[in-house]
């Protein structure tokens, strides 16, 4: 009996209406002869409700509690699924991540899956019953609850699909798949029927909301065919897949903006062996997560280097600058907190040429200034300025006709 594990978000699960049209889902994948698993999230606000609650307390909660008291919002949910799937008629069990041996390190809400033990999923699934999993959460070996950050239920989901060698995992949302932009800035945004598992995990780094890039990084690795949906109607979503020939013959698949972004600038420093690694070990101390870097030599003696953040990684990438001030010389710092970064995506990057050319031709008409440029294989991103961040969003989608790339990719 093949197994479909499916994942259900916050609004899905908001009220025992939603819940009810949930857990009608999973019956109807379990009708269709597979055995079913369901990773659930906090419902509707409650997470940022939990958040509220400590912060009126302590403003500066520690991590350990933390974890102890936002795991509580998706047991909440499960128990609550798999108590409306039996008045359905339908044999249920729910499990927190310890209960099913989710083993993480020991990094509190932001812990890192190491191993899932799914012996006793599957021992239930073979009674027959629908088991339900709370999602974004695990323990360390030390028997410590943990959080798996922003994402963790989707990541959850995945590695879950992963370990019990699923045929899909199916993420359900509020949206009904994955755009070529974010529609509710560029009306003519579309649906994509497949994208490919780079191409997803450049969009989800750069800003892309749907999914987390962590639960792209298993699909890939582990072959989990990812199918996002909505959780309002029938319709078909989007797969996340290998890719597939016909993906080159579209040039760019999508276009991101992200705001709340931050660029520290290193103006001279010392361009010695070494130094570059003192930083970023620094940072990496702090648990600063760095974007894009770009180093430039200025003389055989100096260097700039600049790297970007996101803007709740200030403060903290502020002080790790600060603490290397003995070990690393530069000449100043500056800071830019009113950036964003557009971007465009595409597989296609790889067999075509022009399109650097494309991008900055339209930003260009727009009158869009670029502050810098970093690239990828299949990815190229500008940083603008901020109050420019829309229209330079527009201004790319329309050059790469992010409106009909549905029509094109899917012949």
């Amino acid at each position: 009996m093949a197994i479909v594990v499916q994942k259900f978000g916050g609004t899905s699960v908001a009220n025992a209406e939603k819940i009810r049209k949930a857990a009608a889902r999973a019956i109807k994948a379990k009708q269709a002869g597979n055995s079913v698993v369901v990773v659930a999230s906090a419902r509707g606000k409650q997470t940022d409700q939990l958040i509220a609650d400590a912060m009126e307390l302590n403003p500066n909660p520690p991590k350990r509690e933390m974890d102890q008291l936002l795991s509580t919002g998706e047991q909440q949910t499960v128990s609550l699924f798999a108590m409306a799937l039996e008045a359905m008629g339908h044999k249920a069990i729910s499990f927190t991540g310890s209960q099913i041996k989710m083993i993480t390190d020991s990094v509190h809400t932001k812990a890192r899956i190491l191993s899932i033990g799914a012996e006793r999923i599957e021992k239930e699934l073979a009674a027959g019953r629908i088991v339900l999993v709370a999602g974004f959460q695990g323990v360390d070996e030390n028997d410590n609850i943990t959080t798996l950050g922003r994402g963790g239920s989707d990541t959850s989901a995945v590695a879950l699909a992963a370990a019990l060698g699923a045929k899909e995992c199916e993420i359900y949302t509020d949206v009904d798949g994955i755009y070529t932009t974010d529609p509710r800035i560029y009306k003519k945004a579309v649906k994509m029927k497949q994208i490919s598992y780079d191409e997803m995990l450049e969009l989800a780094s750069l800003g892309a909301g749907v999914m987390h890039g962590r639960s792209i990084e298993f699909g890939k690795k582990y072959n989990v065919v990812i199918h996002v949906r909505s959780s309002g109607d029938e319709s078909e979503g989007t797969l996340i897949t290998h890719e597939v020939p016909q993906m080159e013959g579209v040039v760019v698949s999508g276009a991101t903006i992200q705001k709340d972004m931050a660029k520290f600038a290193l103006i001279g420093v010392e361009n010695s062996p070494g130094n570059a690694a003192k930083i970023f070990t620094h940072l990496a101390k702090a648990k600063v997560v760095v974007n894009d870097i770009i180093q430039t030599e200025v003389s055989k003696e100096k260097a700039n280097l600049s790297f970007t953040t996101a803007a709740s990684d200030i403060e903290p990438a502020k002080e790790a600058i600060e603490d290397i001030k003995g070990e690393v010389k530069f000449d100043s710092l500056f800071v830019r907190e009113d950036i964003a970064e557009v971007s465009v995506v595409g597989v296609g990057m790889r067999t075509h040429y022009g399109v650097a050319d494309r991008m900055f031709s339209a930003l260009a008409k727009a009158k869009v200034n670029i502050d810098s440029i970093t690239t990828s294989e299949i990815r190229i991103s500008c940083i603008v300025d901020e109050d420019q961040a829309e229209k330079a969003l527009t201004a790319v989608c329309d050059a790469f006709e992010l409106d009909k790339l549905a029509e094109n990719r899917s012949k």
